[in-house]
């Protein structure tokens, strides 16, 4: 690929935040948990972008597996790449709740353990949900506190991130303790964080910790990165470009814009702004390096990637996905948003009824995670893909990318 021209220059913060990042042009394909993989991330970073992996939904062991894979597949050793950690408040596991939500599925759960001969049974219905996931860190981003305190699985994945040295560690939900933001940036890894709003972004900058600020548009596809899901704070569903243009007013620090970015031209837009990278998540789903099953990559391509929701019915946080039979169980069966199971409770029950519709062959329950855009996806390999979005951004030209989509 070819060097970026002057007629498509770059603003000094940008050149030097690409520098700092060690990336040649300004696309990040966003750590998608459950989607991104270690072939999607290295062939962006070895093709001069910045791959990510996601490791919200991995325990330490299956994180430092991914690291240590990325890393093989890497052309040279020196080339970047981001893994992103979820730092979500724990939980509050209530039984009678839980017990509520899986009789709300009962159904379902029935419907699709059917036999053969169509009678019902029960085996599959969950005895209790789990928290299936752990956060990293006690989503303490003020007082610091010693690891030792913290959850085995905790240090443990402090302990992979330590020894494996992710060149760039990002943020999602939230910031760990100042004292582990020290710890990982004294290793060596740049820091970022995904802000949704302006308050979010003064808790990042008061760090004087994290390098660089996502800026999450409320179009954006997937988990809301917000802080604060308590019912006193209102989320301001800002877009991406009603965000970025705060930020970029407001904050100290180099913004990176999110959500609802499909093509060069949308990149140019934000370049423009002010911004020094764009990260787009739901453009890079179709590619053969994303662990997306068909079905999935499938609706991009059809009518039903026209509708998308803000929802919490899969996973028990805010998260935008196509429209499917699942998410059309909140108006089917009148659910409130209190009725549903604290992240990632909900989530143990949205997966297991997911595994067990698609052996019944029914794709419907799957969290098809997807931003407002989706319907300009386009069926390319993870290369191919980013080599067009660079072309698209850095021609003067813009008449002919919307043709293509």
């Amino acid at each position: 690929m070819n060097d970026i021209p002057k007629h498509r220059s770059l603003s000094s913060l940008a050149e030097q935040s690409l520098k700092k990042l060690k990336i040649k042009y300004p696309i990040i394909q966003a750590p998608m948990a459950g989607t991104s993989t270690p072939l999607l991330a290295s062939t962006i970073s070895n093709n001069g972008g910045l791959g990510s992996l996601g490791l919200g939904s991995s325990n330490h062991i299956q994180a430092k597996k991914m690291i240590l894979e990325t890393r093989k597949l890497l052309d040279k050793k020196d080339l970047p790449f981001n893994v992103n950690l979820f730092v979500h408040p724990k939980p509050n596991f209530n039984e009678q709740v839980n017990q509520k939500w899986i009789n709300r599925l009962k159904p379902y759960f029935e419907k699709y353990s059917s036999t053969e001969n169509e009678t019902k049974t029960l085996d599959a219905l969950p005895k209790e949900l789990k928290i299936i996931y752990q956060s990293f860190g006690k989503h303490s981003y003020i007082e610091g506190f010693d690891p030792k305190e913290e959850d085995e699985e905790y240090v443990e994945m402090l302990d992979v991130l330590l020894e494996t040295k992710p060149p760039i560690i990002s943020f999602h939900f939230g910031l760990p303790s100042l004292k582990v933001l020290k710890e990982l940036k004294d290793n060596g890894s740049i820091l970022l964080c995904t802000a949704t709003n302006l308050e979010e972004a003064k808790i990042i900058e008061n760090t004087k910790l994290i390098d660089f600020i996502i800026a999450q548009g409320y179009e954006a596809g997937g988990h809301r990165g917000s802080f604060d899901l308590s019912k006193n704070v209102k989320d301001e569903n800002l877009s991406t470009f009603v965000l970025t243009s705060l930020l970029l007013k407001k904050s100290n620090l180099p913004i990176i814009a999110a959500g609802g970015i499909m093509n060069g031209n949308h990149i140019k837009a934000y370049m423009d702004l002010g911004c020094i990278a764009c990260q787009l998540g739901t453009a890079f789903i179709p590619c053969s390096e994303s662990s997306a099953d068909q079905p999935y990559k499938d609706l991009l391509f059809s009518k039903a990637s026209e509708k998308t929701i803000m929802t919490k019915l899969i996973s028990g946080r805010p998260a935008r996905s196509i429209v499917n039979k699942f998410t059309s169980l909140q108006d089917e069966l009148s659910i409130n948003d209190d009725e549903i199971p604290e992240y990632p409770i909900t989530y143990d029950a949205g997966k297991q009824l997911n595994a067990l519709a698609k052996k019944r062959n029914e794709h419907g329950f799957g969290a098809h995670w997807a931003g407002q855009a989706a319907p300009l996806a386009r069926n390319l390999d993870a290369k191919e893909l980013l080599e067009t979005l660079v072309r698209e951004w850095q021609s003067q030209e813009t008449n002919g990318i919307n043709s293509k989509l």
